[in-house]
């Protein structure tokens, strides 16, 4: 008999009938049943309410759906345990395992995507790439002949032979087949006694310059040269333009030198810019001019910090659209760095402030803490600081 014939309000309602004097044949007969079925409502239902005939249905339902999940995740975790071992991050990898899981287990398709992570549609793509085996042979026997040349060496002599190509295909079939070259690196030589670079204790003492770009609302390049006093942490020059050669550079450091003492030392990369017949002509018999060692900005540390504080606090702000007001709003971000932004270095005073405060001084930056900062910064108890000390050491 279907269980949806009687709900278990009817089956409990035949069974009152019963227990209220009704004869067990004549309530079998009324409502059609057999009296085998009413002994079986009777042995489950027997004094039960509604609710608890409802409550016990929704733990039959909960069981049924629990144990239905149970076989679910057992059937899963045998289809997961056939894929263990490396990671199959490719598609086709993962086509492969997709049918095996389908094969072994008997899952669907979807389940199967699902468990190895694939989409379906992946799973039914098929691929219109032409037939390159004759390229490839042809690519693995040149590279047999030739076993130092890289993948574009080789597709210039493929073009010789008439296999036309671009270097995007060439280079996934150069390296499908494995034909990678390892770059041979020169022999290591000692370059003598390296010593770090000693710190500047006076104003004036050591420059650095590097270059910054950016660029305009149009897609137009812009580069910055900045040039930082390393004592002081001064910003003495933010020049923008599009073209910034060796020319223009010792144009401007005639001009700081104007405006303030010739520097003793000027650090700066290998740029080409820095490395010019102009820079090296004007620094000769003038300065020391130091340049660090290719990939190692950290022997650049000043103006390497300036930098990423000039992208942050306002290249990364700004969205310019010429370079004029690219030139007005960078000049304005280097006055206020130099008079009013507080460097954690020099005992929050800002730059200006800090080279006032040792103009003509041989004592290092890190004596001139301002006072009720010092203990505080430097690990040491302070006696009593006022609550607004910051903020007055950062008015004076």
């Amino acid at each position: 008999m279907k269980g949806s014939r009687f709900t278990e309000e009817q089956i409990i309602g035949v069974l009152r009938e019963q227990e209220a004097g009704a004869g067990t044949e004549e309530v079998c007969r009324r409502h059609g049943v057999s009296s085998a079925t009413f002994y079986k409502w009777k042995s489950k239902y027997g004094g039960l309410e509604v609710s608890d005939a409802r409550r016990l249905k929704a733990l039959e339902d909960e069981n049924r759906r629990l144990k239905r999940l149970l076989a679910d995740s057992l059937l899963d975790n045998a289809a997961l345990k056939d894929l263990l071992g490396k990671k199959r991050l490719k598609p086709a990898a993962r086509r492969v395992a997709v049918i095996r899981v389908i094969e072994r287990h008997g899952l669907s398709q979807r389940r199967a995507c699902e468990l190895v992570g694939l989409d379906r549609s992946t799973l039914r793509y098929r691929c219109r790439r032409p037939d390159d085996s004759a390229l490839r042979q042809r690519l693995r026997e040149l590279a047999a002949e030739r076993r130092r040349f890289g993948y574009r060496r080789l597709g210039w002599m493929l073009a010789r032979e008439g296999h036309a190509l671009n270097h995007k295909k060439l280079y996934r079939l150069y390296r499908e087949e494995r034909l990678m070259v390892r770059r041979r690196r020169g022999r290591k030589r000692a370059l003598g006694t390296r010593a770090p670079m000693t710190l500047p204790i006076r104003i004036n003492q050591r420059w650095s310059l590097d270059f910054v770009s950016d660029t305009l609302s149009d897609g137009r390049r812009f580069r910055i040269l900045c040039v930082v006093d390393d004592f002081s942490r001064e910003c003495l020059a933010t020049v923008v333009d599009t073209s910034l050669g060796g020319v223009r550079v010792v144009r401007e450091l005639e001009r700081l030198t104007i405006e303030r003492a010739l520097p003793e030392t000027v650090v700066s990369d290998n740029g080409t810019e820095l490395t010019s017949g102009a820079v090296l002509r004007w620094a000769t018999r003038r300065i020391a001019w130091h340049y660090i060692e290719p990939g190692k900005p950290v022997q650049n540390a000043f103006i390497e910090s300036f930098n990423s504080k000039l992208r942050d606090e306002c290249l990364n702000e700004y969205v310019f659209s010429s370079l004029g007001e690219a030139r007005a709003i960078i000049e304005a971000w280097r006055h206020d760095y130099n008079h009013l932004r507080p460097h954690s270095s020099l005992g929050y005073l800002a730059p200006e402030e800090f080279a006032a405060r040792n103009q003509g001084s041989s004592a290092v930056a890190r004596t001139a803490w301002p006072a009720g900062l010092a203990g505080a910064v430097q690990g040491a108890p302070t006696s009593d600081p006022k609550p607004d000390s910051f903020s007055a050491a950062l008015r004076e």
